[in-house]
């Protein structure tokens, strides 16, 4: 690690006309710390980045290229199994270290020489700031381990875990399909790879580092009739949770006291004692939790951006860790009220 990273940190951007690129572009071009050197595309080489994000327009100046040239950093934001193939046809400066914000490495962490941590920040953040690569998580993922890592840590886990989520229609990505056209999704619910949802891998991974064993969660994943957004409803049974004096706690003060005492390090997530809703997360890197029991319950609503804190927002997190940077450099970001 770099510590006090007093030169601009030189990024390049693999993937940049997608919607976690742009994202991360709307972010990056204001970073203090930060030079965006190069914004790769196989398709739109020499155009203008604000010709594909037209909301930044007036802020840069910047063209898509095919050349890497020599960053610092670089954030892969490609389709899941295309980073391999990146890293294996891309000659990168021995320096420069990799962001990766798809699934390549969440699972299988080592490859051609390099190991990608597991970037969740407010878990694993003292492994991020010794880290030269970084495996993003997942949106879904890290909206439900924010609700369970707390419970998991502290051994409070005792039987399976329900969860049923929603996300807006940018989780499916740019790329338009059947169940992202808005004739579909406009006024529209639906559940997709329910039990199956591809991030449950990275979360039960999680969940036995922290406990030691794996629950077995119960993940059903819905589109929502909205862009931006993850509101995860969490609950599982609940026995309680050790105190300091040994006795064991299992009022609704222990669980909250549970989970802010897990974050109280934690710039980004915020533990809420009334009610939450999107538009309080939308546009920021927050997390957002509120907890209840409910009749031997614990249930956790758990909210985030999910191209933000989901995607973008924390590869930036896990950058500002790896660069000696505080955390919330670049990431102060206003949520939309209305």
């Amino acid at each position: 690690m770099a510590a006090n990273y007093m030169k601009k940190i030189k990024v390049a951007i693999a993937g940049g006309t997608g919607y976690t690129a742009g994202e991360l572009l709307r972010i990056l071009v204001f970073h203090p710390n930060v030079e965006i050197t190069s914004v790769l595309s196989t398709t739109s080489v020499g155009q203008s980045i604000s010709s594909v994000h037209r909301d930044l327009f007036g802020d840069t100046d910047l063209c898509f290229t095919d050349q890497v040239g020599e960053p610092d950093v670089v954030f892969l934001c490609l389709g899941h199994g295309l980073s391999k193939e990146f890293i294996d046809n891309t000659p990168l400066p021995d320096h420069c270290k990799i962001i990766d914000l798809g699934n390549d490495f969440r699972l299988d962490p080592h490859y051609k020489g390099r190991e990608f941590i597991y970037g969740l920040t407010d878990t694993f953040k003292e492994k991020i700031l010794k880290a030269d690569n970084i495996a993003n998580p997942g949106c879904f993922a890290t909206a439900i381990q924010s609700a369970v890592a707390p419970l998991a840590k502290a051994g409070a886990i005792v039987d399976d875990v329900h969860v049923t989520a929603i996300t807006g229609s940018t989780g499916a990505g740019k790329k338009p399909g059947e169940k992202s056209h808005f004739s579909y999704r406009n006024n529209n619910l639906s559940i997709y790879k329910n039990f199956t949802h591809q991030h449950l891998g990275e979360i039960g991974r999680t969940m036995k580092e922290l406990q030691g064993s794996e629950p077995k969660i119960n993940f059903i994943p819905m589109r929502g009739d909205f862009a931006r957004g993850i509101f995860a409803s969490v609950h599982t049974k609940w026995e309680g949770v050790k105190r300091a004096d040994g006795t064991v706690g299992t009022s609704l003060e222990d669980a909250v006291e549970l989970f802010e005492q897990y974050y109280k390090e934690s710039p980004f997530v915020h533990v809420s004692k009334e009610d939450v809703s999107l538009k309080e997360v939308v546009n920021t890197n927050k997390v957002l939790l509120h907890i209840e029991l409910h009749n031997g319950y614990i249930h956790i609503a758990s909210i985030i951006d999910n191209l933000v804190k989901g995607a973008s927002g924390q590869a930036v997190e896990n950058m500002n860790l790896i660069f000696g940077l505080e955390q919330t450099t670049g990431l102060r970001l206003k949520p939309n009220a209305f």
